[in-house]
């Protein structure tokens, strides 16, 4: 019997996708000169292309070249050049898959030590406990500010489709801008932008109809928003249901389901209540629960390494299952479904009891064998976190010297 995860999935865009496995965005960090894109995502975005995926998401690219997640991003705006995304564009397309990008704003979630602009909602930092420091302060953005940002996404969106792109995700989830504005925790506003959930959720609605505006009807045009934050007081289930039904008229295709913060990891497994810990999977019983009422295809996405887990979540109404580290270990994973085999072993675990460095070392691990697919090596899924995040931090070392030097240059330019 011919299983669901490989039968077509048509979007109201009308683009089919050829099977229900996408390759979530994980952030690779494995920006080139200028941040952009070169040979080394060309080559992972190819290697991943050949195993048989339906669906590539890269990972977030900016849409502000003064607000960047890590120095190692990759920034498409209007001065950004277009011909190193036509090339990404084209790895992703080797073998008839789709290839969408992540377009995001980091808001509040900006390393302390990186140039540029710390904007939020309001003005409250990220808490880390002790790692706290390690983050910027932000400053409430003014509304003259939040109006240039929905319009930086939709530049960054059109530029995509130029670039031969099939489609845009708007990341609206794990902690980053939207999903600031979102948190009732983290926004804090009293005008038009904060308070009900309504207002609270103004900014996606605008940034969503204006990049809808800005690209083909063809063009898909998605969203990752958080299934819950995963802390107490927080953007939780009822809200994102509501927020869907919001989506629903604006022409989205598909709602990315994920959660967590940097706060509470539990995109990583890791959230800071513990009692919403789960192997794989991590997200599916909040899932069901939206599956239910949601006008929109859902996409669930945390933790799934196996075709067995994969198909469960299927069966519950799920539309597309998205996977992201199992394909960082196990690249053509998809292909060895098909023929009834498995992923390689598992990362090695991180048992640290600090859940931001144990998180921040499960990343690294990830980059990790990212940057060994690129190369066309064989992932080492047993590589020491501790060593993958000294190797990271020194790259992301390398990486901010860079950074710093190109944003001053473009800023004299401008």
């Amino acid at each position: 019997m011919t299983s669901k995860l490989f039968s077509p999935m048509p979007l109201r865009s009308r683009q089919v996708l050829n099977n229900r496995i996408a390759k979530a965005a994980m952030e690779e960090n494995m920006a080139g000169d200028g941040q952009l894109p070169d040979e080394e995502l060309f080559g992972l975005y190819r290697r991943w292309a050949e195993g048989g995926t339906g669906l590539l998401i890269t990972g977030n690219v900016m849409v502000h070249a003064e607000a960047l997640t890590g120095p190692g991003g990759v920034v498409l705006d209007e001065a950004a050049p277009l011909e190193p995304f036509v090339e990404w564009a084209k790895a992703g397309k080797a073998t008839g898959g789709a290839i969408w990008m992540q377009i995001n704003h980091p808001g509040r979630q900006i390393g302390s030590d990186m140039p540029g602009v710390v904007w939020g909602p309001s003005a409250v930092g990220v808490d880390l406990g002790k790692h706290s420091s390690r983050f910027g302060r932000p400053v409430a953005m003014t509304a003259g500010q939040i109006e240039e940002t929905v319009t930086r996404y939709a530049v960054t969106a059109h530029r995509a489709e130029q670039a031969g792109f099939d489609g845009v995700e708007v990341h609206a989830a794990h902690g980053y801008l939207l999903s600031q504005f979102l948190s009732p925790l983290v926004n804090t506003r009293t005008d038009q932008w904060g308070g009900s959930l309504e207002n609270r959720a103004r900014m996606l609605l605008d940034v969503v109809r204006a990049v809808r505006a800005a690209v083909s009807p063809s063009f898909a045009v998605a969203v990752k928003l958080n299934s819950a934050d995963f802390q107490r007081g927080g953007f939780d289930a009822d809200d994102a249901r509501q927020v869907i039904a919001m989506l629903e008229p604006l022409g989205v295709d598909l709602v990315e389901l994920s959660g967590g913060s940097y706060e509470s990891p539990a995109m990583s497994g890791r959230p800071a209540d513990a009692r919403s810990q789960a192997r794989e999977a991590y997200f599916l019983d909040l899932a069901k629960d939206l599956v239910g009422t949601s006008p929109l295809p859902l996409m669930l996405t945390g933790g799934i390494t196996r075709r067995e887990t994969a198909e469960r979540v299927l069966d519950s109404g799920v539309a597309i299952v998205g996977m992201g580290t199992a394909l960082a270990v196990t690249p053509d994973l998809p292909d060895r479904w098909r023929i009834g085999r498995e992923a390689e072993r598992p990362l090695r675990p991180v048992t640290w009891s600090d859940k931001a460095l144990a998180s921040a070392a499960g990343m690294a691990q990830v980059r990790h064998q990212m940057r060994r697919i690129a190369r066309g090596s064989r992932p080492t899924p047993g590589t020491h976190p501790a060593i993958a995040l000294l190797a990271e931090q020194r790259r992301q070392r390398r990486a901010l010297r860079r950074y710093r030097t190109w944003l001053n240059t473009a800023r004299r330019a401008a």
